[in-house]
């Protein structure tokens, strides 16, 4: 079949059409024919190498977590879908998403009138924003500043910590500051002068920090909490340099939030945003708008 591998670290330019081997699903996996790949920000920094020192990956490589498609063959033990069934879920390593076929064990059927693209916005950031919010014990009554609201992760942040009965403000670059104020957020811009423009949207402070943007906002979110509790990035390799959290797992994938999420994007009752779709061949492109960190939403790659 054909994947998007990459053979050396670096840019998006390493990034390359090749055949590999058809993975066979083990017991409890499901093959998923893909129709749609999620790409999410860390999938940059793997590929860069500047994950390296918390998630080791060994070359070539296969990257993608987030995955949507026709289910093409069952291991031993599935007895939850068929082949045929549309599904959404987390592509299981080393496989990865980013190729025709992908390993999943943990997903959630898709009802028809679903896009693939739009199912496949939902499990890592489903995944990765509960996790978060659980780590920074967010309820109702607290005041949450999320960095980095627009993007993929921070947008299912918003909607879940409002969920919560929390208050989120929310940083954006100009041009999203609307998509953050209709997610349920109040708005404003990140940069100099960020601690000022937060405590005059919060004068009572804020009581927990979410960075899911890693663009240098901790001592800022540092200065604003008085301390490193209660502040947890995705996205920042200085956290601990800084004593802050830093949260890459271990994940807590769940069949039932994905299922719960997905109900919720049918009814028009959650809103996850794609920002683009590019085929396969042009997986370099898809990653220049994901690592620059203002896609606006979900980047999708299809075959």
């Amino acid at each position: 079949m054909k994947a998007i591998t990459f053979n050396a670290f670096g840019g998006p330019e390493v990034l390359g059409l090749t055949e590999v081997p058809l993975p066979v699903p083990g017991p409890s996996q499901i093959r998923v024919q893909v129709r749609a790949a999620g790409v999410n920000p860390i999938d940059g920094k793997i590929r860069s190498g500047a994950m390296e020192a918390i998630f080791p990956t060994r070359l070539p490589a296969v990257l993608g977590v987030d995955v949507a498609g026709i289910v093409d063959a069952l291991g031993d033990g599935v007895t939850d879908v068929v082949v045929g069934d549309r599904v959404v879920g987390w592509a299981d390593s080393p496989a990865g998403a980013y190729g025709e076929f992908a390993l999943a064990s943990t997903y959630s059927k898709l009802p028809d009138g679903l896009e693939f693209s739009a199912a496949v916005a939902l499990p890592v950031a489903v995944e990765t924003a509960t996790r978060a919010l659980n780590l920074l014990r967010v309820g109702a009554g607290d005041t949450l500043l999320i960095h980095g609201a627009s993007g993929g992760v921070g947008q299912l942040a918003v909607q879940l910590a409002a969920d919560r009965g929390a208050t989120v403000i929310g940083t954006a670059s100009e041009a999203n500051q609307d998509r953050v104020r209709n997610l349920g957020a109040t708005p404003t811009t990140y940069g100099r002068g960020l601690v000022d423009r937060v405590r005059a949207l919060a004068p009572n402070g804020v009581d927990a920090v979410l960075d899911v943007a890693g663009k240098d906002a901790l001592p800022a979110s540092i200065e604003l909490r008085g301390g490193t509790d209660r502040i947890v990035t995705i996205a920042d390799g200085a956290a601990q340099q800084l004593g802050v959290v830093f949260t890459a797992g271990p994940e807590q994938r769940s069949a039932a939030d994905l299922a719960a999420a997905v109900d919720r994007l049918v009814r028009g009752e959650l809103t996850a945003t794609v920002a683009a779709a590019f085929p396969f061949a042009e997986a370099a492109a898809a990653h220049r708008l994901s690592d620059g960190g203002h896609a606006g939403g979900k980047v999708v790659l299809v075959p």
